[in-house]
C-alpha cells in the first residue's frame, strides 16, 4: 500500500489531466442513468449507449417502461449480453419504483439494492453520478488499477471499495471512481496496458 504522499500525488494528475469526469453512459435523468448502468454489467457502455439510444427516445420515466411493456423492452436492447435477463429487472425494478417510491429513484443505498438487478456497484454508480455522493463503484478496471496502482490489496470488490475511500483524499473522492474507471478502460487496460502513455509511469511499480 502506498503513503498518503503518493496517492495525493495520484489523484493530483487525474484532476490535473481530466478536472471534471464523467460518466460514459447516456441518459437524461436518474432513471435512465439507473436503466443504462443495469444495461451496462458485463456489457461495454458504446453497445448500451446504442440500444438506449431509440429507447431513451420513448421512456423516460418508470411508468413509460411498464407501457412499453417486456417485449416492447427486449426489441431495444437485443443486441445487449444477458438481454432476455436485464430486461425482466428492469420491467421489475420500474414497477417497483411506480408502487414503492412514487416513480422517483431513491436517495439511498438500502432502498436502490432492494430494486431487481441493483447490487452495490450499480447503486454506487447512482449515488455517484446523479446524487453527487463520494461513492466507488469497483467494476473490473478500478479492481486491476487499485490493485496495480498499490491502493489496495482487497481481495473483493468490497474490500477494495472499503479501501480507496479509506486512502482516497477527501477532495478528491467524488471524482475517483471515474478517473481510475477512465484510466482502466483507456490505459491502464488488462491485457495490453499502455505504460508508454501513462501519465503515473514513474509512480507505477508494476510495469
Amino acid at each position: 500500500m502506498r503513503d498518503k504522499k503518493e496517492i495525493l500525488e495520484i489523484m493530483e494528475i487525474f484532476a490535473k489531466l481530466n478536472p471534471n469526469p464523467q460518466c460514459e453512459l447516456n441518459f437524461s435523468n436518474a432513471y435512465t442513468l439507473l436503466v443504462a448502468v443495469v444495461l451496462s454489467a458485463q456489457s461495454t457502455d458504446k453497445g448500451v449507449n446504442k440500444a438506449t439510444e431509440e429507447l431513451f427516445k420513448v421512456v423516460d420515466t418508470p411508468q413509460k417502461m411498464l407501457d412499453l411493456g417486456e417485449d416492447g423492452l427486449k426489441k431495444h436492447i437485443k443486441t445487449i449480453g444477458l438481454y432476455n435477463n436485464k430486461a425482466k429487472s428492469i420491467m421489475s425494478l420500474s414497477k417497483d419504483l411506480v408502487e414503492k417510491f412514487n416513480g422517483e429513484v431513491p436517495h439511498n443505498r438500502e432502498s436502490l439494492e432492494s430494486l431487481a438487478g441493483v447490487g452495490r456497484k450499480t447503486a454506487n454508480v447512482v449515488l455517484n453520478v446523479w446524487f453527487d455522493e463520494p461513492t466507488i463503484a469497483v467494476d473490473t478496471h478500478v479492481f486491476r488499477v487499485a490493485h496495480r496502482l498499490e491502493l489496495s490489496n482487497g481481495k473483493t470488490p468490497l474490500d477494495v471499495e472499503k479501501d480507496l475511500l479509506k486512502v482516497l483524499p477527501k477532495e478528491y473522492a467524488k471524482n475517483a471512481n471515474h478517473w481510475l474507471v477512465l484510466f482502466g478502460r483507456y490505459t491502464c487496460k488488462a491485457q495490453k496496458p499502455d505504460c508508454g502513455n501513462c501519465p503515473l509511469v514513474h509512480l507505477c511499480h508494476s510495469h
